[in-house]
C-alpha cells in the first residue's frame, strides 16, 4: 500500500516561495524602526530562528537567499545547517532604508512625523525619513526573487530569508497588488513566513504569518 502523502512529499503543485522574517532583536523588543540598520539577533531571535528552521527543513527546500544584513543572514544560516544548503545572500533583499526614521521608537515617528506616518499608514506614497519608497524596495527586491525561482526545479522551493517591509512588498508585488493595498497584508512576526505558489493565473498567496507547517488546502475553493 502507498503511505499518504505529506506536505513535504507532495508533487504536482508547482514552485513555492517561503519568505521567512528574521528573529527577534533587540530594537523589535524596543520598537525602535529599523531599516537598513544592521542589528543583530537576540537570543530569543536565535531561538527562534532554530525552532523555525527544523520546520522548514522538512519542506524540503531547493534553494536558501537572504538579505546580507546580520539578523537576516544569522536566521538563514540556522536552515543552511539543518539542509546542507548554500545561502545566497544579496542585499537586494535588505529591509526599507528610512532616513531618519532608524532607531527611533515607534512613539518618536509618530511624535516626530505624524503626518508623514499618517500618510504612510493611508497608503500614500511616502519615503519615510527620506528614505525609500515601498514601490522601490519592490523594484529591488522582487526580481531577485523571480531570478532564483527560475532556477528551481518544477516543483521546487525557494526559502527568502529577508525582513518584515521588504517581504510585504514583495508579496504585494508578486500578486499584482497595487501599492496603496500593500498595507492591507498584515505584518510578519518575527520568524514566521508566508508561502506563495505559482499557479496557471500567477502567484496565489498560500499561507501567511504562519509559525507551522503549511497544509493543503482541501475544499471547494482550491
Amino acid at each position: 500500500m502507498q503511505a499518504a502523502s505529506t506536505p513535504a512529499q507532495r508533487s504536482g503543485k508547482g514552485r513555492r516561495v517561503i519568505l521567512w522574517r528574521h528573529g527577534q532583536t533587540a530594537w523589535n523588543v524596543e520598537r525602535r524602526f529599523q531599516g537598513s540598520t544592521d542589528i543583530p539577533l537576540t537570543e530569543t531571535g536565535l531561538g527562534q530562528a532554530r525552532r523555525a528552521a527544523r520546520l522548514l527543513a522538512s519542506l524540503r527546500p531547493d534553494a536558501i537567499i537572504a538579505s546580507d544584513l546580520e539578523r537576516a543572514a544569522a536566521t538563514a544560516a540556522e536552515l543552511s545547517t539543518i539542509t546542507g544548503l548554500d545561502v545566497t545572500h544579496d542585499q537586494s533583499l535588505r529591509e526599507t532604508y528610512a532616513g531618519v526614521w532608524q532607531g527611533l521608537t515607534h512613539e518618536e515617528i509618530i511624535e516626530r512625523y505624524g503626518e508623514q506616518y499618517a500618510a504612510w499608514k493611508r497608503g500614500e506614497p511616502v519615503r519615510r525619513g527620506g528614505g525609500e519608497l515601498e514601490s522601490e524596495v519592490a523594484d529591488r527586491a522582487a526580481p531577485v526573487v523571480l531570478a532564483h525561482v527560475e532556477k528551481l526545479p518544477e516543483d521546487g522551493t525557494l526559502v527568502v530569508v529577508s525582513h518584515g517591509g521588504a517581504i510585504r512588498t514583495t508579496i504585494g508585488r508578486l500578486l499584482g497588488l497595487e501599492t496603496q493595498h500593500w498595507e492591507s497584508l498584515g505584518g510578519l512576526s518575527n520568524c514566521c513566513w508566508s508561502v506563495l505558489g505559482r499557479g496557471a493565473r500567477g502567484w496565489r498567496l498560500l499561507e501567511h504569518n504562519a509559525g507551522t507547517l503549511p497544509e493543503p488546502v482541501l475544499g471547494d475553493d482550491d
